[in-house]
Formats: structure tokens, C-alpha cells, sequence
């Protein structure tokens, strides 16, 4: 699988000096969007803060996964929002989130289940110029 990180915003690279992006996906998640998206329309991310499936990005039909006052929005790839609770979110929000596939089976309830691959969150932690940016921006 590449592990290159796809050209996830609407702008493309961010430039210097910009709010950085929190939620980014590599070639390979990207592809798996894209062939969910023709299977079931359009989809939304929500980062599973633990229970059942574990801590783990989970995919569903865009309506299907209802959001509110206690979730965060970070970001879209490929066009699909990607939310977590507000509280798992301060543990998180020095960092950022990369949205990856690997080999195995996924969360029992996220669409990728039966494709025999599974989503799963890579991270970095942001540079203190990047929080300080994201500060600036309201984004932590």
C-alpha cells in the first residue's frame, strides 16, 4: 500500500504561515473513500473515542452517525467530514491526525468492514509554530 499523503484540501498544499490541517489521509485511504462512496453515498469519519470498536476511525453514510454540541468537525478528506467528541478532542489536539488503511478487519458498525481492510489513525505531533497558528484560529 503507498503510504504518500494524497492532496487532501480544497487548496491543496497548505502555505506557510496558514492554519495547519488536522485531519490529512494517505492514497490508500483516499482510494478506500472513493469505492465506499460509489457503494454507499455520500460518508462522514467519526473517531471512535474507545468502547466497542476501540479508538478507531469509524465510516458511515453521511446521515446515518448524528452529530452535536458535543463534537468537533477537524476537517474533510476527500470531501468527507471527519469528527471526534469534544472531549477525546482535547487529548488530540496537539496533534495530527493521518487517516490510513492497513490489513484486517474493522469497527463491527464502519462500512469498510467487509472489504477486509480497516481504517486506522497514524499521527504527529503539530510544531509549537503550528499550535500557535491553530491558537490563533481558534482551532485548540
Amino acid at each position: 500500500m503507498d503510504h504518500v499523503m494524497a492532496d487532501v484540501t480544497p487548496v491543496g498544499i497548505e502555505a506557510r504561515g496558514s492554519v495547519p490541517i488536522q485531519v490529512l489521509a494517505t492514497d490508500a485511504a483516499v482510494e478506500l473513500i472513493r469505492k465506499l462512496r460509489a457503494q454507499h453515498g455520500e460518508l462522514m469519519f467519526h473517531q471512535s473515542g474507545g468502547c466497542c470498536d476501540g479508538s478507531s476511525p469509524m465510516c458511515y453514510p453521511r446521515n446515518e452517525f448524528l452529530t452535536g454540541d458535543s463534537d468537533v468537525q477537524l476537517g474533510s478528506v476527500d470531501g468527507v467530514p471527519f469528527y471526534m467528541s469534544k472531549s477525546q478532542f482535547e487529548y488530540w489536539k496537539h496533534t495530527q491526525l493521518i487517516l490510513d488503511v492497513v490489513p484486517g478487519r474493522g469497527g463491527m458498525f464502519s462500512l469498510e468492514n467487509s472489504e477486509g481492510v480497516r481504517f486506522l489513525i497514524r499521527s504527529r505531533i503539530f510544531t509549537d509554530e503550528e499550535i500557535h497558528r491553530l491558537r490563533a484560529a481558534g482551532r485548540v
